[in-house]
């Protein structure tokens, strides 16, 4: 990943992508100071001003690093996905699953004394998470430039459906929307049938989760080096334009790439997914050649070893035929010691009790419901905080930048905080 298109006199920085269970020891038992300093982002401090699922997965892979997220929501009603169903003790269980480790205090930038409150919590941040339309923060009065100039050394990121410019940057939309306009909508499905869309938030979580947090880790290390902040402008739609590069350039390379055949999207039976007897699912990816003649001597056809790229019906047609004579669980047990690149289709219910999900001990659970553990683990001691309940922190984060009790409670009295 690299940084690239600096606007001339803003610092504005666009995002471009070159092409079981824990052990049950619970956080409050932790030695606290050991674990922080095994922290990579210890002592990085985050303020995020986003809701919803984009900004927050963001800044969950920062707290998860050790770094202090500071979550800045609305008096009273917060981050929307806090009342999203199904709910835990009151919260969502969506929004438990990506606001662990991170503090929580309420703040009303509509006000003066709230946009006054943001500054003073800015002088000792590092980064600076938002995800408005463009122009709100400006028009807030609390945009890159005022920021810049309270701290210099800050990074403000800015996640945003289509960017900073262009026709679009004002227009509302969700991840359906960026994936059509990304074309990934469209690569999605069968052969001449419609586009089905991801089941996963590929948009939100990788153009406006994965790769911010990779930019503003960049952005750090700038600082870190004696530079200055930087102000990054993630748009969705870009980082999942950038993620479909493969895709454009085959196309561009004369091949055709169309919605169900594609290379790695139904055009060959050594890649595709192929329906069991009585139901279930087995997915082929046999696509090196050794691995295919390993899967043809199985299931006893040599003779479909030379047509493993054969873009014949017949020769798919011949797959689901076989793999449709017996059960998932008798394909399982048939294939399982094959080295062929051959696996199951999982249902959701059946991942955790997976015997190498289950070893690496993914899930764990907690008052707040099942989680995942970071894909990456750097250091013990990676979850610190439940999730925050709306202004839990208030009292602490607000002390520490000056204000007494006194003009805490006057705060929240005016609708401040």
């Amino acid at each position: 990943m690299v940084l690239a298109g600096t606007h001339a006199g803003s610092g504005l920085f666009h995002i471009v992508l070159t092409h079981g269970c824990l052990p049950e020891v619970s956080y409050q038992r932790m030695n606290a100071a050991q674990n922080e300093l095994a922290m990579p982002l210890t002592g990085i401090r985050v303020l995020d001003l986003t809701r919803l699922l984009p900004g927050g997965y963001c800044t969950l892979l920062l707290a998860d690093m050790g770094a202090d997220v500071i979550k800045v929501e609305e008096p009273e009603t917060g981050d929307y996905m806090r009342w999203t169903p199904p709910l835990v003790d009151g919260q969502s269980a969506l929004f438990n699953a990506i606001n662990r480790n991170k503090r929580s205090v309420t703040l009303n930038l509509r006000t003066d004394a709230g946009r006054e409150l943001l500054l003073r919590l800015v002088e000792g941040a590092d980064v600076l998470v938002e995800g408005n339309r463009p122009g709100v923060m400006e028009r807030l009065g609390i945009g890159w430039d005022v920021l810049h100039a309270r701290n210099p050394r800050v990074v403000m990121c800015s996640i945003t459906g289509y960017g900073q410019d262009g026709p679009f940057a004002s227009r509302a939309g969700h991840d359906l929307n960026y994936m059509a306009t990304a074309g990934g909508l469209g690569l999605n499905g069968e052969l001449e049938g419609p586009p089905i869309p991801l089941a996963v938030q590929v948009a939100d979580i990788g153009g406006g989760g994965l790769q911010p947090a990779v930019a503003i880790l960049g952005a750090l290390m700038g600082v870190q080096r004696g530079g200055e902040g930087r102000w990054i402008d993630a748009s969705m739609t870009d980082g999942a334009v950038t993620w479909l590069g493969m895709a454009f350039a085959a196309r561009d390379a004369g091949e055709s790439v169309l919605r169900g055949d594609q290379r790695l999207a139904g055009r060959y039976a050594c890649y595709r997914v192929y329906a069991c007897k009585n139901g279930g699912y087995f997915s082929v990816a046999a696509l090196e050649p050794k691995f295919w003649s390993a899967l043809c001597n199985a299931l006893e056809r040599l003779d479909l070893v030379e047509l493993q790229y054969s873009e014949d019906p017949a020769t798919q047609t011949a797959l689901e035929e076989i793999f449709a004579s017996q059960t998932r669980r008798e394909w399982q047990e048939t294939l399982a010691p094959l080295d062929a690149c051959c696996e199951p289709v999982l249902e959701i219910d059946e991942v955790r009790h997976h015997p190498q999900i289950a070893a690496r001990r993914l899930f764990l659970g907690q008052a707040s419901g099942l989680e995942i553990r970071p894909a990456v683990v750097m250091a013990d001691g990676w979850r610190r905080r439940e999730p925050p309940r709306l202004g839990e922190h208030n009292e602490e984060v607000y002390a520490a930048v000056g204000l007494d009790p006194k003009r805490i409670e006057e705060l929240r009295q005016e609708g401040v905080i």
